[in-house]
């Protein structure tokens, strides 16, 4: 029997749940899906990430008005998919801010995203009507920006730390209560989307780069909060491991001559004992081996997601 085509087959709104993490510094979790973070300034809010539509994002920041009615005065885009931008009107933000290759992905391959995106996962994209359209940031940058607080909350530093999950990847650091909101370049018990990615600096220098800041609260992208060294280093390593394996084993099929299909099976059986039961391991693997292979093969920029290329990837491989 055919599995469902990526998420189709989930149809569950997963609950949210809001966490404290310091003095107006909060963390709104989903179960696995998408995860969000809010930062009050003085007589502000920053908030990162936007989630896929303003139905979505406007619950997601009521939880938050349940703790400061401070306006949005930035909105922080971790990077282009639209799971993680397209709720950007909801929060009526001052500025909206990313890297400036994610400005670039955005207007090189935004509609296609969307569309594949929504296509693949449709329950995270509920009430798609309330979307008015791409978000594009006001402001962006290339290795970091520093937001002042005010008062005597210091500063929330934005980070380039090097190439992922996408090649414009940010994370939000709060130096001041060692507190680190990840975006996917980490993920904390959930199973990696690693489609646009860039695994090989990943798994090296740009988690190394993450582990170096010596965060004692990490918000992944997905899944649960990691609280105290121990937790982040294990959400660190498990990230790194998956990468590893991942690479390892379809950089095997590869060298020998073998096809994408063998690479496909060699990368479910060695990931799925450990991985296979967090959450969109299934949907996320075709589309990770498509992506690895393609490097492999030179192809340094990731090829566009389309809709329809999905579907004929998903059926080659995943069935």
């Amino acid at each position: 029997m055919s599995k469902p085509f990526a998420s189709t087959g989930e149809t569950r709104v997963k609950q949210q749940t809001l966490e404290v993490l310091a003095d107006g510094v909060y963390a709104v979790t989903a179960e696995g899906d998408p995860n969000f973070g809010a930062v009050e300034g003085e007589d502000y809010l920053v908030c990162f990430e936007a989630l896929a539509t303003p139905t979505v994002a406007r619950r997601t920041l009521a939880m938050v008005r349940e703790h400061t009615d401070k306006p949005v005065r930035h909105l922080v885009l971790s990077h282009y998919h639209a799971a993680r931008v397209l709720g950007a009107s909801a929060f009526e933000p001052d500025v909206i801010i990313a890297h400036a290759q994610t400005k670039a992905l955005i207007e090189e391959r935004g509609k296609q995203d969307w569309d594949s995106e929504q296509g693949r996962f449709p329950v995270l994209f509920e009430d798609p009507d309330s979307v008015p359209g791409l978000t594009r940031p006001d402001v962006t940058f290339t290795d970091g920006l520093s937001i002042d607080l005010g008062g005597d909350r210091g500063e929330l530093q934005l980070l380039f730390l090097g190439r992922g999950h996408t090649s414009g990847d940010i994370v939000a650091w709060l130096p001041r209560h060692k507190v680190l909101f990840a975006g996917d370049l980490v993920e904390t018990q959930a199973a990696l989307y690693t489609g646009d990615a860039y695994h090989r600096e990943w798994a090296t220098e740009t988690l190394d780069r993450v582990a170096a800041l010596g965060a004692e609260v990490l918000v992944g992208g997905r899944g649960v909060i990691a609280r105290g060294r121990d937790e982040v280093s294990a959400a660190i390593a498990q990230t790194r491991g998956f990468l590893t394996t991942l690479i390892n084993t379809v950089q095997s099929v590869h060298a020998r001559g073998g096809d994408l299909k063998e690479a496909f099976e060699a990368a479910h059986g060695a990931l799925e004992p450990q991985y296979g039961s967090w959450p969109i391991f299934e949907h996320c693997l075709p589309f990770d081996v498509a992506r690895l292979w393609e490097e492999l093969s030179g192809g340094e920029h990731p090829s566009v997601w389309t809709a329809e290329r999905d579907r004929q990837v998903w059926a080659q491989l995943q069935h």
